[in-house]
């Protein structure tokens, strides 16, 4: 396919299509941060819905520049930790809430690849299928090492505790469904807004699942700086209903810029963040100047 179709996305990607993905992540922004604000209640490390939404921002910006994927939620999870002194809560915390929102996310794309008619829905399937054997086989570790009799007991009680009292308590489940729900159809419409952008028409009921199939390959943590199995997996599924595979990339790269774009704030909150640190080291020194003079007090 050679550059072209990463030049045609640079081209496409106009103003109109990043208002609205700004408008968009902002509200998927803070479902993730009121997501990890119950989460990280449950295990004693709560923190005000204003801090969670700065701290997802940062998150989501060092995610989108830096390989990985996950350096941004590792450097939440660290922050938050050593500012309450509680690291590994901290840690179990994000760690929690990022696991709650795939397994939604997953749940979403399996059912509406299921529901929804495609045209080749069987190849779309195919997507769906190692996605669901690969959580099958998770669930089934997880279940094997709930087991007291294959793991110390006190490694299973932590777990079935952190379950209890983080994911699955009353008052946390169904606003982190809530929020993972809302979140993923959020970034689904910025996915539709990058597939108008490029001038491609089709019906919701076929670009909602190539969405969803696009977004499950973002979230696999093989990127370079967000680039790379979605760009593959849009190509291929675009390709298997019956549009080009070079028309999958350019939506992809349209997306990864909206994408980008869309987590600026988080660049802005690193940056005072770095200001502060300095202002914080700088202050003391400049509190106490040396005094001059025969060392007498008046």
């Amino acid at each position: 396919m050679g550059a072209g179709p990463l030049v045609d996305g640079l081209r496409l990607t106009t103003g109109w299509a990043l208002a609205a993905a700004l408008a968009i992540t902002s509200l998927t922004t803070l479902c993730c941060a009121w997501r990890w604000r119950l989460v990280a209640g449950g295990l004693g490390v709560g923190m005000p819905l204003r801090t969670a939404v700065a701290a997802y921002y940062r998150s989501q910006f060092l995610n989108a520049t830096l390989p990985g994927g996950v350096v941004g939620d590792v450097h939440r999870a660290v922050r938050h930790g050593r500012d309450l002194g509680h690291l590994g809560r901290s840690l179990r915390a994000v760690a929690w809430e990022r696991a709650s929102g795939q397994a939604v996310q997953l749940v979403l794309t399996v059912g509406v690849l299921l529901l929804l008619p495609l045209r080749s829905g069987s190849l779309l399937l195919l997507v769906a299928c190692p996605v669901a054997v690969v959580a099958g086989v998770a669930l089934v570790a997880v279940a094997l090492r709930l087991d007291p009799r294959r793991l110390p007991a006190r490694i299973a009680r932590a777990v079935t505790t952190d379950l209890r009292d983080a994911v699955l308590a009353r008052r946390a489940w169904p606003g982190i469904l809530l929020a993972s729900v809302v979140a993923v159809l959020g970034h689904a419409a910025v996915f539709l807004v990058a597939v108008r952008a490029t001038g491609t028409h089709l019906s919701l009921g076929r670009l909602l699942p190539l969405a969803l199939v696009v977004l499950m390959a973002s979230a696999v943590p093989t990127n370079i700086a967000g680039w790379g199995p979605r760009e593959g997996a849009a190509a291929w599924a675009f390709g298997s209903v019956g549009l080009s595979a070079a028309q999958g990339v350019t939506v992809a790269v349209v997306y990864g810029v909206l994408a980008l774009v869309a987590t600026l704030p988080g660049a802005v909150v690193v940056l005072v963040g770095r200001r502060r640190a300095r202002d914080s080291v700088r202050g003391p020194t400049e509190a106490q100047p040396e005094r001059v003079g025969s060392g007498v007090d008046a």
